[in-house]
């Protein structure tokens, strides 16, 4: 048993302080489009766009002072628009037809922005070679994040899945929820199309790792809310969805290998421990001149923007505190942690060999700072724990942990906070199976505490 997914299953309820900030002001007016032209024009994940990226946007234009903000329906996606004191209208326009949809209209210069919920892929990463390195601070900016729920009928017995059961699943080898240890005869298999985000998280993180591919008798949907309403009428079917859309729906808790099974509540993909959670990005081109794109980036990373994107169901980056509950198989060293200080939601993770923090890293470096001073704390009330997938050499482990560790040391010392601690633990206390390589991310992580 995993000692972290042990502790994981009951942080819910724990969640006891946050860092709460002023909205930020609008500090520049923003230019007002000629007649008849957009101000921006968004387009890619209906995860993001369905929702979140037009609140983020009516939220943007209420800082800029507009008035009368409406928002009209189009065929793949919404206008909002406001008006200036002057009564000129101001309209952004939202096209959601799937992630991938968004980096091709950012190649065709049809938009200014582009919204993923998931990482660019290496073939996009081509596509847009010519602005820059669209993996850079300047271009890749998390803005929320979520986690992908596997949902079933509300009346279905079962209560928890591994990801090897999901896989057999969805690819049609296991055919019936008695094979699963529930009831119900057939699975009525409803999956997102191809061009969501939100599907390709599904894919990664369960089905490539074993070889599957998603049944061809799927019925298939590009919307969220459309899916989560069919598994409520079908008392055989089973689903996935981003966390906001799981509805009257059931999800239920998921199994990564080894691992204990874990449901996609809210401070689980704060911490990003449950399986299937993921962050939502704005991709923008470096060099990019439209300063609505720039002001949304910004208001979105925002306590402001941060604020909105709880609101709509999604899980902010905001800073809390976790108190996690000592267990007997803990380390010596994590247990005192645990009985003295609290957990931040804010962990770094890295890929293999590497010790660098990505964008997303970056940013929280300086909402921990943020959260430090606006709550009191001094210098030297910052502890952090470095671990590291599994190696034939534990020492090996060990040390690498360590290093990622001390690489954020160095950042936070960059933003005006000391830590107290660093250690390494190496390869204890696993989230995730270290059989797969989303697994073994999970597991190359530091962790955040304050005293």
């Amino acid at each position: 048993m995993s000692v972290i997914s042990g502790i994981s299953q009951r942080l819910a309820g724990l969640l006891l302080a946050a860092c709460a900030l002023p909205a930020v002001a609008a500090s520049t007016t923003l230019p007002v489009p000629n007649a008849g032209q957009t101000a921006l024009r968004i387009e890619g994940s209906n995860t993001l766009g369905a929702r979140l990226v037009p609140a983020l946007v009516q939220g943007l234009m209420q800082q800029q002072g507009l008035q009368s903000i409406k928002v009209e329906e189009l065929s793949q996606g919404s206008r909002i628009t406001g008006l200036t004191a002057a009564n000129q209208p101001v309209p952004v326009e939202v096209i959601s037809e799937g992630s991938g949809s968004g980096f091709t209209a950012l190649s065709q210069s049809r938009a200014q922005l582009a919204a993923s919920s998931r990482p660019i892929k290496d073939s996009e990463m081509q596509l847009l070679a010519k602005a820059g390195d669209m993996q850079s601070a300047q271009a890749e900016k998390v803005v929320a994040l979520d986690g992908v729920a596997v949902i079933v009928h509300p009346n279905n017995p079962i209560a928890q899945l591994s990801t090897e059961q999901l896989a057999a699943a969805f690819a049609g080898e296991v055919q019936t929820w008695e094979q699963l240890g529930a009831s119900g005869g057939p699975i009525k298999i409803m999956a997102l199309d191809q061009l969501s985000g939100t599907f390709d998280t599904f894919n990664s993180g369960v089905l490539s790792p074993l070889g599957k591919q998603v049944s061809a008798n799927a019925q298939r949907f590009s919307s969220h809310v459309t899916l989560a309403e069919n598994v409520v009428r079908e008392p055989s079917a089973i689903g996935f969805v981003g966390l906001p859309f799981v509805g009257a729906s059931k999800a239920v808790a998921i199994a990564d290998g080894n691992a204990d099974a874990l449901k996609p509540q809210n401070e689980l993909v704060a911490t990003e421990d449950y399986p299937l959670s993921r962050r939502l990005y704005f991709y923008v081109q470096p060099g990019e001149s439209n300063a609505w794109a720039k002001a949304l980036i910004e208001f979105a990373q925002s306590p402001a923007g941060q604020q909105l994107v709880a609101a709509n169901g999604f899980v902010s980056q905001e800073v809390r505190t976790l108190q996690v509950p000592v267990e007997t198989q803990m380390p010596e060293s994590y247990k005192q942690l645990a009985s003295q200080a609290k957990r931040l939601t804010v962990t770094f993770r890295f890929k293999e060999g590497q010790a660098k923090l990505d964008s997303k890293a970056q940013q929280d470096v300086q909402r921990i700072a943020d959260f430090i001073k606006a709550n009191g704390k001094a210098n030297k009330a910052v502890a952090l724990v470095g671990f590291s997938d599994a190696k034939e050499d534990a020492a090996r482990a060990e040390l690498v942990s360590k290093l990622r560790a001390m690489a954020v040391r160095r950042e936070l010392g960059k933003a005006g906070i000391m830590p107290r601690d660093v250690q390494g633990l190496g390869q204890a206390m696993p989230v995730a199976s270290n059989d797969v390589e989303s697994g073994r991310i999970r597991n190359r992580r530091v962790e955040v505490w304050v005293y």
